[in-house]
């Protein structure tokens, strides 16, 4: 039976000559797989809908295995996201992330909306670096690995100076950095911005800046916890860390989008 539903194409592997093997990450029941007949031929009405990271409505008939994409109509082509290279780096990291860190035909209706939302935000300019900071803040959760954030991970303080420790998983505050030689030093800023992504609505993002001695410790935390306790490989990682030393190169402005406010 063809069952029609929202989704973003994930990634596409091609089968035969003409043929591709689409993955969907629907809201209705979560990661699907589905043999796209045809969709290699650039005269295809499955072409333009099976493009990676575009958003749509699709007839699909399920399976337990790989099952058949009838056909496709486009909401959001997400064109300035394959067009742009920083935007495409940074979506595409999401994406894997979303795709190794979720399962098979298990439906997730709020990370759905959190992907998409996230992404159409990097297709209008928006800053993609900050808006990975809390993607992957969020995705922390649905992995089953939260940070400790709301007090010390040792002593359950939650006023003072913190900096975070990937060993005890969390916050330790002055009085108990000891315990940890390897900590990662946060400013009041780092602290506020970590505890506030995880709890975030994205739907009410703003303007604002966020300096780059913060970014740099954000980005180290999360790098660091997640090559800890998530387990997952992403291809896409190390083409990200080349696109952000490129950035670098380019100046504050090279592949920044607007700033940012919560």
């Amino acid at each position: 039976m063809y069952e029609t539903c929202e989704a973003i194409v994930m990634r596409t592997v091609d089968y035969g000559e003409t043929n591709k093997i689409v993955t969907l990450f629907t809201r209705e029941w979560g990661k699907v797989a589905a043999m796209a007949r045809g969709a290699k031929k650039p005269s295809s009405r499955l072409s333009a809908v099976t493009q990676p990271l575009c958003y749509g409505r699709y007839v699909v008939r399920r399976s337990r295995g790989v099952g058949v994409l009838q056909q496709g109509e486009l909401i959001d082509s997400m064109r300035m996201l394959r067009e742009d290279l920083f935007a495409a780096a940074y979506a595409a990291y999401l994406v894997e992330l979303t795709d190794k860190g979720t399962e098979e035909q298990k439906s997730n209706p709020h990370l759905f909306a959190l992907l998409l939302q996230t992404l159409r935000y990097m297709s209008e300019g928006r800053d993609a670096e900050i808006l990975t900071f809390i993607y992957e803040m969020k995705m922390l959760s649905v992995l089953g690995v939260p940070p400790l954030l709301d007090r010390c991970a040792r002593c359950g303080a939650t006023v003072g100076r913190f900096s975070f420790s990937i060993k005890e998983a969390g916050f330790l505050c002055h009085r108990c950095e000891a315990a940890d030689p390897h900590r990662l030093p946060l400013s009041p800023a780092s602290v506020r911005l970590l505890r506030l992504f995880s709890r975030f609505d994205l739907s009410r993002l703003g303007v604002v800046s966020v300096k780059a001695s913060t970014r740099a410790e954000l980005k180290a935390v999360l790098s660091a916890y997640y090559e800890e306790y998530t387990g997952l490989t992403l291809k896409t990682k190390r083409f990200l860390a080349q696109i952000d030393e490129l950035r670098d190169k380019l100046g504050p402005s090279g592949g920044q989008g607007e700033p940012f406010s919560l």
